[in-house]
């Protein structure tokens, strides 16, 4: 079956820097668009950062460009999130999805950004 697993969240203080990524498995990776979102308390989960199948275009929410970068192997199947100058408002459980005509979702890493 398909699974996306994600692994690297954390604790982090403010200014600090993690590296999350998702190792899927059970679908052809290079055929799917890779994005992670993310989830804050209280909120509706929203948008990161997505790349396309090949990798070669990519779109980041306002709030994250500059800071976050999302890049995939497709000869690992894995997609990562290079998350720099982290913020308090970046405290979020965070999820990779994959999607083509289908959808499909990660279970989620905690990212915590506290001094």
């Amino acid at each position: 079956q398909v699974q996306l697993v994600e692994s690297g969240g954390g604790l982090v203080q403010p200014g600090g820097s993690l590296r999350l990524s998702c190792a899927v498995s059970g679908l052809t990776f290079s055929n799917y668009a890779m994005s992670w979102y993310r989830q804050a308390p209280g909120k509706e989960r929203e948008l990161v950062a997505l790349i396309t199948s090949a990798g070669g275009r990519t779109n980041y929410a306002d709030s994250v460009k500059c800071r976050f970068t999302i890049s995939r192997d497709n000869d690992k199947n894995t997609v990562y999130l290079q998350m720099n100058s982290l913020k308090l408002e970046d405290t979020a459980v965070y999820y990779c999805r994959a999607n083509r005509w289908d959808v499909y979702w990660g279970q989620g890493t905690q990212v915590t950004v506290s001094s």
